[in-house]
């Protein structure tokens, strides 16, 4: 395995390709990533040479078993990995860039959110005829699809649910979860009883973490979009907002919440339920002092707004795709051995506790026996989506855009259908730019 070291330009550079706007916020103050590399749509196909390219490369806790998974395949294919890392905050830009100017090239791993912009660049293979090939979970195969392809195999494959601590709900007398949003509202109004500074439910009410509040909309019946009409607007999602703002003017839920802040409470045993991705039972029971708190950690549906609805949640984690052009082949190879070799995904869940996408992999031993991950992969991964809004570029501005209307209403600045109202007619602005 070779790494290239990566510096920064000091002045950004267009491609003209158009996606810049898909990197969202704060893509205009970053820069191109250097580093020696071929053009990605020349050099050959059938070498057996290629790159990496994954922001877990610079991550201290990831590298190691990534680099092990490299190293192996380099030694039973006889073939040299060239690992090329970002950080995770400027990872988007500096790929969307480098992609855009042919220096890209192999396999790329990426976050579900970004396949949509990355597919619209036309450089990615479709890898539907080698997906069939995988055993993977209907769920994981939709988080690598985008306009009917499939351009990533999924890697991991969790979801945003629910967190609830039994030790706090057994204190409350509360001996079932909740699974009705008006069974949810007295568990918390329980809860807010025992005192103590508890915040029942720490959920989002900072902007930067209030598109948390796209699930509640779909709970209330809000499809976010239908076609390519924004239906955020809606009674349902009014009637979701006007809920969310009794949550906080009961103190059931808390201001100036953001993920870190509710990983905090509920670590502290302050909060009750707390929204998460399946990765945070591990960050949270760690950063804890509480050495018991991560066997009272539950996966918790999301509760319904009537009795049958489906338990809404979001999906989350990454996929592999490859890169037309130089070693595409070998890259594909590489990315389906990853993805599916149970032996290589059960090593790696034991590094890092992330699911393996293939329903082989979910029933491998060592996998199996975390109870924790194989209840949230049934309660709640099942009948997870992907956001409506991961297909525009201006992603990242409509979440924020709707966001800040959330925060208005919670604040006492807009009432619920007028944030609603002006949240919708600015995400449509987006979308049509």
């Amino acid at each position: 395995m070779t790494t290239s070291g990566i510096s920064r330009r000091g002045a950004l550079r267009m491609f003209g390709i158009g996606a810049l706007g898909a990197v969202g916020a704060g893509v205009l103050g970053a820069c191109a990533p250097s580093g020696a590399g071929s053009p990605s749509n020349g050099g050959d196909p059938k070498s057996k040479d290629f790159d990496f390219t994954s922001w877990s490369l610079n991550e201290e806790a990831a590298k190691p078993s990534i680099e092990k998974i490299i190293a192996a395949w380099e030694k039973a294919e006889k073939s040299t990995i060239r690992a090329v890392s970002y950080p995770y905050n400027e990872y988007l830009s500096q790929l969307t860039l480098k992609l855009g100017g042919g220096e890209t090239t192999g396999a790329v791993h990426l976050d579900i959110a970004w396949l949509a912009a990355m597919a619209q660049m036309g450089k990615l293979v479709d890898l539907g005829s080698v997906a069939g090939k995988g055993g993977y979970t209907d769920v994981a195969l939709k988080s690598g699809t985008y306009d009917g392809k499939q351009y990533g195999l999924p890697w991991n494959t969790g979801s945003i649910g629910v967190i609830a601590n039994s030790q706090l709900l057994e204190k409350a007398g509360i001996k079932e979860h909740p699974t009705t949003v008006e069974e949810f509202e007295s568990a918390l109004r329980e809860l807010k009883g025992l005192g103590g500074g508890i915040v029942p439910y720490a959920a989002a009410t900072k902007v930067a973490q209030l598109k948390d509040i796209f699930p509640w909309m779909q709970t209330f019946g809000c499809a976010m979009l239908d076609g390519e009409k924004v239906t955020i607007g809606d009674d349902a999602s009014v009637d979701a907002v006007t809920w969310y703002k009794k949550l906080h003017d009961e103190k059931l839920i808390a201001a100036d919440v953001d993920r870190f802040d509710a990983r905090a409470l509920f670590g502290q045993g302050k909060a009750a339920f707390y929204d998460d991705a399946i990765i945070g039972k591990g960050v949270t029971s760690a950063q804890s002092k509480d050495k018991t708190l991560a066997d009272a950690m539950q996966p918790m549906e999301r509760p319904v707004l009537k009795a049958g609805d489906t338990p809404q949640a979001l999906l989350w984690g990454g996929v592999i795709a490859i890169v037309k052009g130089k070693g595409q082949d070998a890259a594909t190879e590489f990315a389906l051995h990853t993805t599916t070799d149970r032996a290589t995904t059960s090593e790696y869940f034991a590094a890092r506790a992330l699911p393996p996408s293939t329903t082989a992999g979910l029933a491998a031993p060592e996998v199996a026996k975390d109870t924790f991950t194989t209840e949230w992969t049934r309660k709640i991964t099942s009948t997870a989506t992907g956001s409506p809004f991961w297909q525009f570029a201006q992603n990242a501005q409509i979440e924020e855009a709707v966001a800040k209307q959330v925060q208005a209403v919670l604040v006492g600045k807009s009432k619920p259908k007028d944030a609603m109202k002006q949240a919708g007619e600015e995400a449509a602005a987006l979308i049509k730019r």
